[in-house]
């Protein structure tokens, strides 16, 4: 019997690589992590939160995993996250990744949203960036 694969491992690695992988990113931003390290320098990316839906078809298994990216900030105001968030969705927005294991279907942008930590001192900027990656089993 097969049985259905569990994509949102293999599609955060993917997703990491692909981040890590750009020197236009890179000039950008000090990392991209799956945590947020306790002295990183901002600006940083993190990859986040995941959910999984099931996308079969008839006579195989597919899944739709919905990823959230948090970039994170100190700039006044809210250009540079803005330029990271432009970055990355150029990076993954309808471009292929590769997942090991599954046949990767398609890649969308979701939607984006600038928000301010109102934590004192109220200095830092956040992006919030989510995308939507269909794969299938092999």
């Amino acid at each position: 019997m097969t049985t259905a694969p569990f994509p949102m491992l293999p599609v955060q690695g993917a997703l990491v690589a692909a981040l890590r992988g750009d020197t236009g990113l890179s000039a950008l931003i000090n990392g991209v992590y799956d945590f947020t390290p306790e002295d990183v320098p901002y600006p940083f990316l993190v990859v986040g939160e995941a959910v999984e839906t099931p996308d079969n078809r008839h006579g195989g298994f597919g899944r739709q995993t919905v990823a959230t990216l948090h970039v994170w900030s100190r700039y006044r105001g809210y250009a540079e996250v803005l330029r990271i968030g432009a970055r990355v969705t150029d990076l993954l927005d309808h471009q292929p990744l590769a997942i090991p294991g599954l046949d990767w279907i398609a890649t969308r942008f979701e939607f984006s949203q600038t928000l301010t930590d109102p934590e004192p001192p109220g200095d830092i900027r956040h992006l919030v960036l989510r995308f939507r990656i269909v794969t299938e089993q092999h």
